[in-house]
């Protein structure tokens, strides 16, 4: 049951990471930070498994990872920045991004400065839409380059780790995959459910105002 509804997305990012190497997790990760739902969760892991077996080297997976996550950091962060605010509340919700993220977003960077953007890129979900509002509040560029690459080159290494240390177990791990299947699927199912109900719930009420933006020191 699980593998005809995950194992084609599963074996498109493995025969992707396998025919490619270190590209092809550039490529892979760069489609996860450009708003599409591509967990690096599924990405990296599997380059650590490539690790575990001498297919792949592990600095390299780590820095594939974080170079990836700039490459489609970059375009969102451009799309905010020449769309702006209003852009991005109008049809944010085709990217994920919703006004309440904004505001998050906004809270972030007015407590925490630009640090904020290297904190969230190692935090589940928000390093998926968190570049949309850097552009938006036009935070400098290079810094916003910078903070990205490395908080998710900690968060590639971490991952790859995973990776490594999974693939060294992997066929146990395989036929406890299996036996409990349905209980995997309900759970990915329930998790898939509440991140789209997270992103669209916001968007009920709009004619709500917004506070005013938060300007940033350039």
């Amino acid at each position: 049951m699980l593998d005809s509804l995950l194992a084609p997305i599963f074996h498109w990012i493995e025969a992707t990471i396998s025919g490619l190497g270190a590209m092809g997790v550039v490529m892979l990760m760069a489609i996860e930070s450009a708003n599409i739902p591509l967990p690096s969760e599924a990405i990296l892991p599997f380059a650590g498994y490539l690790v575990s077996i001498g297919k792949m080297n592990f600095h390299v997976a780590a820095f594939a990872g974080a170079l990836g996550c700039v490459v489609g950091s970059v375009p969102s962060y451009i799309l905010g920045f020449f769309g702006g605010r209003p852009f991005v509340e109008k049809y944010g919700k085709w990217f994920l991004v919703t006004r309440h993220d904004l505001r998050a977003a906004d809270r972030w960077v007015a407590k925490y400065g630009d640090v904020s953007f290297f904190v969230c890129r190692m935090l589940p979900i928000v390093r998926t839409f968190i570049s949309l509002p850097a552009g938006i509040l036009r935070v400098n560029l290079p810094r916003f380059v910078f903070f990205t690459f490395i908080g998710s080159l900690i968060w590639s290494y971490l991952l790859v780790y995973v990776g490594v240390k999974l693939g060294e177990h992997r066929e146990a791990l395989s036929r406890l995959w299996h036996k409990f299947d349905i209980a995997i699927v309900l759970v990915c199912l329930v998790l898939a459910g509440w991140y789209l109900r997270r992103h669209f719930s916001h968007w009920k009420d709009e004619e709500e105002t917004d506070p005013a933006p938060v300007e940033v020191a350039q």
